[in-house]
């Protein structure tokens, strides 16, 4: 892992250490799409993995709160925002990044599994990630 990757994920363990609460209602659809694996009153941690041409973080139009991303694997992602601007490009693993709150559909391009986490922030606009379910 490169170390920017270790540096988030240390603060993240630092910020809510001792106040691990597991939420039940966004594992509803199995540990192979998505799964929280750590949450606080801070931030919440979802690991997602998918299939080739399936969708990333979420099934279809979804919305997602501000948060830090980190790729486990390398990706050839698509994603199409609601105005129909659309995005093709190709993540490492090891890549951490910022997305603002926002929709979109984002599919993996890559003809391989998929594997990242999504870190949101639970700020006073704090609003669960949509289209974690079927």
């Amino acid at each position: 892992m490169k170390a920017r990757t270790l540096c988030l994920l240390a603060a993240l363990a630092l910020a809510g250490a001792g106040c691990h609460t597991p939420s039940t209602a966004a594992n509803r659809s199995g540990p192979a799409e998505y799964k929280v694996v750590f949450e606080n009153d801070r931030v919440r941690v979802i690991e997602y993995r998918t299939g080739s041409e399936r969708g990333v973080c979420g099934y279809g139009n979804h919305t997602h709160p501000g948060h830090a991303y980190i790729m486990l694997n390398d990706a050839k992602l698509r994603t199409v925002t609601p105005d129909g601007k659309e995005v093709v490009e190709n993540s490492k693993a090891g890549d951490v990044g910022w997305e603002d709150s926002g929709q979109h559909i984002c599919e993996n391009l890559s003809g391989e599994n998929v594997r990242c986490y999504l870190v949101e922030i639970k700020d006073k606009h704090w609003k669960p990630s949509t289209g974690l379910a079927r």
